[in-house]
């Protein structure tokens, strides 16, 4: 059984694109669970309108951000393999064919994207390789590769990641840097979504716009609660 994760907040525009390029790839026996972050516009109305029982939609009684609300989507999860989604991206055919495989000798899949904007006009064709992405711990604590919207896992690997801690600013950051520690990863070269940049998402990897003093806080927090964390096991 396979759980695609989505975490939604004023995704109204975008999101119903996405669910369908998302369902069309799912068995009648997989789910989606979505977490809406107290949504301000439709994005909830729409996703019902799609009427589809795969889909499992509840929203918080707090706002909680990215990092809560992805935990609140994960820990309603059932699936043996989960695949995290970004509300406004689109899934390119034979993702799920693709990764599922790599899913049953490795822990962790990351795939390439595709970066595009909204008007479906071509940003750059790898990002990979406009980031120099590949595995290694110190090499991602640097300069991270792990966006949540390329990454798939085993539901074994929650028992180690999941409670996000509170200084942690991003949870796919946190999810892959814990799997190279702990795990097995690998980087698919294949590009299988179209990231979509509008001006409203997140930075691909959740540092755009923060200073030196900030990202080296954030390098602090992240090795010192993964040490942590790993003496926990």
């Amino acid at each position: 059984m396979i759980s695609v994760c989505i975490a939604t907040y004023n995704g109204e525009r975008y999101v119903t694109k996405q669910l369908l390029s998302i369902l069309a790839q799912l068995s009648e026996y997989d789910e989606v669970i979505i977490s809406d972050d107290r949504s301000t516009d439709n994005t909830v109305a729409v996703i019902k309108e799609i009427k589809d029982r795969r889909i499992s939609v509840t929203v918080n009684e707090y706002r909680s951000g990215p990092v809560g609300n992805f935990e609140k989507a994960l820990k309603r999860a059932k699936g043996e393999y989960i695949f995290l989604a970004d509300q406004d991206d689109i899934w390119l055919p034979g993702k799920v064919n693709s990764v599922l495989p790599l899913l049953h000798n490795y822990d962790l899949v990351l795939t390439d994207c595709i970066v595009i904007n909204e008007n479906n006009e071509l940003i750059m064709p790898s990002f990979f390789e406009f980031r120099k992405s590949q595995p290694g711990f110190w090499r991602n604590l640097y300069r991270n590769s792990y966006m949540g919207c390329c990454m798939a896992f085993k539901r074994t690997i929650l028992t180690y990641t999941l409670p996000f801690p509170d200084e942690v600013h991003m949870h796919d950051w946190w999810i892959g840097l814990l799997v190279e520690v702990n795990g097995s990863v690998y980087f698919h070269n294949q590009p299988l979504i179209n990231y979509v940049r509008h001006g409203s998402n997140a930075s691909p990897t959740g540092e755009s716009g923060y200073g030196a003093l900030r990202r080296l806080r954030n390098r602090y927090y992240l090795l010192t609660n993964l040490l942590w964390r790993s003496i926990s096991l």
